[in-house]
């Protein structure tokens, strides 16, 4: 049985997307299980003292654009750097991958929706999208009925919860054993942890 990883993330994230092929190909390499958890990004700054990207000096805005062609460049990605339809709601389409999370691999669905939001300037917050990304990824299109059930919103909510217990900030950040990996730019180093089996690192007292 492979290590557990687990990894808080918002579909409204270019990093996340960024970094999604490359965490399969790791978790591949190490048969890692992959524990997704949505969360609300837009609640999460405020609390962890992060900015919405409109509200961050021109210069942080400006330096963001150049790193996303860089990434996009090196990752081997074709994405729209201002996708039509982002910002959006992700809430109705983060319901669906917590419900999916609790019964099957919700990782096809994410790539797809994904692809939809920064390759394919579709609208993730509108159902019939959804349901679309649910049929390409050859996953069951009754799953974004589940979106809108209570039991959805409260997996959500506890996603939340934990990602403040766990010290997180941002997305993606990937979890190993209690040691914070934060960006997909990190994916080497949780690479590099992961096939030497060194204990986790944590703040020095």
């Amino acid at each position: 049985m492979g290590r557990r990883l687990t990894v808080y993330f918002s579909l409204l994230s270019p990093w996340a997307y960024i970094g999604h092929s490359e965490l399969l190909r790791l978790a591949a390499k190490h048969a890692l299980a992959l524990d997704f958890r949505p969360v609300a990004l837009m609640e999460l700054f405020p609390e962890t003292g992060g900015l919405p990207l409109p509200k961050r000096h021109p210069f942080r805005q400006a330096y963001r654009m150049v790193e996303l062609q860089r990434w996009r460049d090196k990752r081997g990605l074709n994405f729209h750097l201002r996708p039509r339809f982002w910002p959006f709601d992700p809430t109705r389409a983060d319901h669906v991958i917590c419900a999916m999370a609790q019964e099957v691999d919700p990782s096809a669905f994410i790539a797809r929706a994904f692809a939809a939001i920064f390759e394919q300037n579709r609208n993730m917050a509108d159902d019939k999208e959804i349901t679309a990304a649910l049929r390409e990824s050859g996953d069951d299109p009754a799953w974004v009925l589940r979106a809108g059930t209570p039991e959805a919103a409260a997996l959500y909510a506890a996603n939340f919860s934990s990602a403040q217990a766990a010290g997180v900030f941002g997305s993606p950040s990937y979890l190993l054993d209690g040691e914070i990996f934060w960006g997909q730019d990190r994916l080497d180093l949780l690479d590099d942890a992961l096939a030497s089996g060194r204990a986790p690192f944590t703040v020095p007292a």
